[in-house]
């Protein structure tokens, strides 16, 4: 059974670099880079969400367990299946684009923009994987939704689009150390591994700070 969950794990982060770095290498407009990241989650975690639960993200699976909706022995696990496949994912996509292609467009590896000072990159980082993580366990996990891939997709969508140009907007450890292995760029890793982490553990907490208050619905007679 956990095989089966490290497997999907690294398939679906594969996806996200590999659908994400060659976005970037085909000059793709924000607005196409956002929703190459966002779908390719989507998708994933549509068709693999019922195997490992769909996150191949560490920062999701950390906060996960930081707030006990996940075993931190399956984090453990699901962590080096993530980076493995994400690693796996940024090569493949080398190797379709090519060399000179993926160079000009810096490997897609996350960067800060002009002008933006690493405590902006960040907060950025910090922010958007908080509300990231708060929705994935809002939406998947609180709610149940059969649409919790979908809209984690276009969470993903909404942060790219909001602070891409500054810091990147990995949100995610495994998408920043793939196009990182790939490309040999390093400079100031450390962002987006410290922000996504920090900020997933952040918004796991306020989704269940913030649980839902409706009152539940009574047992036909279990009042009498």
């Amino acid at each position: 059974m956990l095989t089966k969950k490290l497997i999907a794990e690294a398939i679906g982060t594969f996806a996200l670099l590999f659908a994400g770095m060659l976005s970037i290498a085909n000059d793709a407009t924000l607005l196409g880079v956002a929703f190459a990241h966002g779908l390719a989650i989507a998708v994933m975690a549509m068709a693999l969400g019922t195997v490992s639960g769909g996150q191949f993200n560490p920062a999701i699976s950390i906060g996960l367990s930081l707030t006990g909706h996940q075993k931190w022995s399956d984090t453990l696990a699901f962590i080096p299946a993530q980076f493995v496949g994400g690693v796996l994912g940024a090569f493949a996509a080398v190797a379709v684009a090519g060399q000179d292609a993926m160079g000009k467009a810096g490997y897609g590896a996350a960067a800060l923009g002009s002008g933006v000072s690493v405590g902006g990159g960040l907060l950025a980082e910090f922010i958007t994987s908080a509300f990231l993580v708060l929705v994935v366990v809002k939406v998947a996990i609180h709610q149940k939704s059969v649409l919790g891939g979908l809209i984690v997709g276009l969470t993903i969508v909404v942060g790219i689009l909001a602070v891409g140009p500054i810091s990147g907007a990995t949100m995610n450890p495994a998408r920043a150390l793939g196009a990182a292995v790939a490309g040999g760029t390093w400079a100031n890793m450390w962002i987006y591994f410290v922000g996504p982490v920090l900020g997933g553990a952040v918004g796991a907490w306020l989704a269940n700070f913030t649980e839902d208050l409706r009152p539940r619905p009574v047992p036909v007679g279990a009042a009498d």
